[in-house]
C-alpha cells in the first residue's frame, strides 16, 4: 500500500485549520484541511494530528487497522477511507473519513454556534456538473430543483437539527440521478462531538476509481451545532418581602468558542416587559410590593436578534410584613367617658404592611362591631362598658390588640338630703343626722355639707350631736364625681335646702321639767315604802326599830314676783322650769341644709 506524502508545515494554512471535534486540551484531534466534512478525496485533504508527545510518535490508523507507526503529525490523503491518530499521551483521536462518492453533501469543518450563517453544498464526484439539485431533511423537500448546488440555513436554530441529504442530475460518461448520503446534524450545549455520515443510499452508486481502484463508500463523521447559549434559566427568591429588594437572574452561559458574544437579556412578568434589553442578566427591584407579584420569565437573544430563547415561568409572591405591635388608643383618654357622651377608639398597627383590614369586637363575644381603623360610638350607654379589641390583618397574618377596658361614668344627679324635713321641733340639745342620697352616679361620689352657703364637713352624714340656736340655718348636701382622678370632668348635683330652726329652752319648760322630775322621785320613794311594808307583812322584812323621822318634800320652786300671766281657759301647753334653764347659748346657730 503506497504511503501519503507528508505535507510541507504551511503556518498560514494551519491557521485555517478546525477540529472536527474539540474536547478539550489534553486530548487527541486531527485536523482537516480545507475545513469541510465530510473531506472528499479530490480536494487534496491534510490531514493533522495534534496532541501531547513528539511529532514522530505518530501512529496512524485507517478503516480501524494500524496503517503508519511512527509517522509525521500531518499527511496528504491519497485514498478514501476512514483515518485516526494517536499519540502516546493523549490517546487516540476521533475519526475522520474522507469520501470518494458521486454525490457529497458538506458543511464546514468549525464550531458552528446557533445563531451562525450556514451553508450546505451538494458536490458531484470531481465537480463534475450536476443540475436540478433538492435538498431534504427528515425527507422533506426544502425546496424545489434548481441548478445552485447550495443551501443557506441563516439563522442556525435548534429546530435545523436533522438529518439532511442532496440529489442531483450528475452528468458523467453516462449521465443520471445521483443522491448524497444523509448526514444527522446533532444540535449541543457545548463543543461539536464527532458524528457519523449514515451510509451512501442503496440506489446511489460510486463513481470509477482510477487504475482500477476498488469503489468504495466512506463513512465521514457527523456534524454539530454547539448552541450560541444554552435555554436561560431564571432565579430568584420565590417568596419576597414587601419593601425589600428583588433580584433576579438570567442564567445562560455563553459557548466557550465564542465566550464574548454579545448578549441581550429581557425581562417579562405575566407576558409584559419589565426589564431590558440589557446587557446586565440581572433584574433588580429596589423595593417590592404586592402589585409586583406574578410569573416572571426572561428571555436571551443575540445581538441582531437572530436567535431568542425563553425560560421557564418563575412564579414570584411577594408576601407582606407579618402584623406586629396593634395597639387600641380612646378619645377620650383611657376609655373613661361620660354617659351619652362620644366615644371613638383608634387602632394602630407598629410594624407590618398593607393594605390593612381591621375588625372590632368585645372581650367574650366575636359579634362584629365595626370595621376600619377607628370604631366610633355616637352616643353611649351604660350598658357600652366592657372590653374593646381591635383586630388587625394584610392577607397574610392576623394580629390582635391588648383589650381596651371602657369606662361608662354615670354623672350624679337628684341629690336629697334625708330626712327632707323633722319630724318635730328641734330643741337646744338634741342630737341631729342628716344623710345625703343621690338617685344615679357611678362611684367615687364625694359629698360637701354646706350650712347657710358655707362648707361645713364633708361625707355622706352629717351628725350635730348637742345642737343649739347657732345650728339653725338652711342645709344642703353638693354630690361630686368625676372623669379620671386628675379631675378631667366634674359633675356635681346640689340638693335642695333643708330648714333647720333650733328652739331653746324658755322658763315655763324650765318649770315643767323641774316639777316632772320631782313628781318621777317621789313616785320612786312610795313604791320602796310599800314594798318594804308588803314584806314585812310576809315577815321577811325585819327592820331594826329607830325613832320616826319626819317626811319631808322638797319645796316646789320658787318663782320670780312678776305679773303673772292671764288664764285662758283654752290653753294647753305649759312651760315651766326646768332643770337646764338658764344653760342655753344663744349665740350658737346653725342653719338645715337641704
Amino acid at each position: 500500500m503506497p504511503r501519503p506524502r507528508p505535507a510541507v508545515p504551511n503556518p498560514l494554512a494551519l491557521a485555517g485549520w478546525c477540529p472536527l471535534s474539540p474536547t478539550g486540551a489534553q486530548t487527541t484531534q486531527l485536523l482537516v484541511k480545507p475545513p469541510w466534512t465530510p473531506p472528499v478525496l479530490w480536494d487534496r485533504v491534510t490531514l493533522t494530528c495534534q496532541g501531547l508527545g513528539t511529532a514522530g510518535a505518530t501512529t496512524w490508523y485507517k478503516d480501524g487497522q494500524r496503517w503508519w507507526q511512527k509517522g509525521p503529525d500531518r499527511f496528504i490523503v491519497t485514498e478514501s477511507g476512514t483515518y485516526q491518530c494517536d499519540r502516546p499521551s493523549t490517546g487516540r483521536s476521533p475519526p475522520v473519513s474522507v469520501s470518494n462518492a458521486w454525490l457529497v453533501l458538506q458543511v464546514p469543518a468549525r464550531a458552528l454556534l446557533e445563531g451562525d450563517t450556514v451553508t450546505l453544498r451538494c458536490r458531484s464526484w470531481k465537480d463534475k456538473p450536476v443540475t436540478s439539485v433538492s435538498f431534504y431533511r427528515e425527507e422533506k423537500q426544502l425546496q424545489l430543483p434548481r441548478d445552485g448546488t447550495e443551501l443557506s440555513l441563516s439563522p442556525l436554530r435548534l429546530q435545523d437539527s436533522g438529518r439532511y441529504r442532496c440529489r442531483g442530475w450528475v452528468y458523467y460518461v453516462v449521465s443520471e440521478w445521483k443522491e448524497s448520503a444523509p448526514v444527522t446534524v446533532t444540535v449541543h450545549s457545548e463543543h461539536p462531538t464527532a458524528a457519523t455520515l449514515t451510509p451512501q443510499h442503496p440506489h446511489t452508486s460510486a463513481p470509477p476509481q482510477p487504475l482500477h481502484s476498488r469503489l468504495g463508500v466512506t463513512v465521514p463523521h457527523p456534524i454539530s451545532f454547539p448552541e450560541l447559549f444554552p435555554v436561560p434559566v431564571l432565579e430568584g427568591p420565590p417568596e419576597p418581602t414587601e419593601g425589600f429588594p428583588l433580584n433576579l437572574s438570567c442564567l445562560s452561559t455563553p459557548s466557550p468558542l465564542q465566550p464574548r458574544a454579545p448578549l441581550l437579556h429581557l425581562f417579562y412578568r405575566d407576558g409584559r416587559l419589565v426589564g431590558g434589553p440589557q446587557g446586565s442578566p440581572q433584574l433588580l427591584l429596589p423595593a417590592v410590593g404586592v402589585s409586583h407579584s406574578g410569573n416572571y420569565s426572561c428571555e436571551v437573544r443575540s445581538e441582531q436578534g437572530a436567535v431568542r430563547k425563553s425560560s421557564a415561568r418563575l412564579r414570584v409572591t411577594v408576601r407582606r410584613v407579618p402584623l406586629s405591635g396593634v395597639s387600641v388608643s380612646a378619645q377620650p383618654p383611657r376609655g373613661q367617658v361620660a354617659l351619652g357622651d362620644r366615644l371613638v377608639l383608634s387602632c394602630a398597627v407598629a410594624t407590618g404592611t398593607g393594605p390593612l383590614f381591621f375588625s372590632w369586637h368585645r372581650v367574650g363575644s366575636w359579634a362584629l362591631l365595626g370595621t376600619g381603623s377607628h370604631l366610633e360610638l355616637r352616643h353611649i350607654g351604660d350598658n357600652d362598658s366592657g372590653h374593646y379589641q381591635c383586630r388587625a390583618s394584610n392577607g397574610d397574618s392576623v394580629a390582635e390588640s391588648v383589650p381596651l377596658n371602657v369606662t361608662v361614668l354615670v354623672p350624679v344627679a337628684n341629690a336629697t338630703i334625708s330626712p327632707s324635713a323633722l319630724a318635730h321641733p328641734v330643741r337646744a340639745g338634741d342630737p341631729v343626722t342628716l344623710r345625703c342620697l343621690v338617685q344615679v352616679g357611678s362611684a367615687p361620689v364625694t359629698f360637701t355639707w354646706l350650712h347657710n352657703g358655707s362648707e361645713v364637713a364633708r361625707g355622706p352624714l352629717l351628725e350635730l350631736r348637742d345642737v343649739h340656736v347657732g345650728h339653725s340655718g338652711t342645709y344642703q348636701c353638693v354630690a361630686t364625681n368625676q372623669l379620671r382622678q386628675d379631675g378631667h370632668r366634674v359633675f356635681q348635683a346640689l340638693s335642695p335646702e333643708l330648714a333647720l330652726t333650733v328652739t331653746p329652752w324658755g322658763h315655763w319648760d324650765t318649770v315643767a321639767v323641774n316639777i316632772g322630775r320631782s313628781l318621777l322621785f317621789l313616785a320612786l320613794l312610795l313604791a320602796v315604802i310599800g314594798g318594804c311594808h308588803w314584806w314585812h307583812r310576809l315577815g321577811g322584812c325585819h327592820p331594826p326599830p329607830r325613832s320616826p323621822q319626819p317626811l319631808s318634800l322638797p319645796a316646789p320652786p320658787r318663782v320670780s314676783p312678776g305679773p303673772a300671766p292671764p288664764r285662758h281657759p283654752q290653753v294647753t301647753n305649759a312651760e315651766l322650769p326646768g332643770p337646764y334653764e338658764g344653760q342655753q347659748d344663744p349665740g350658737a346657730t346653725y342653719k338645715s341644709v337641704m
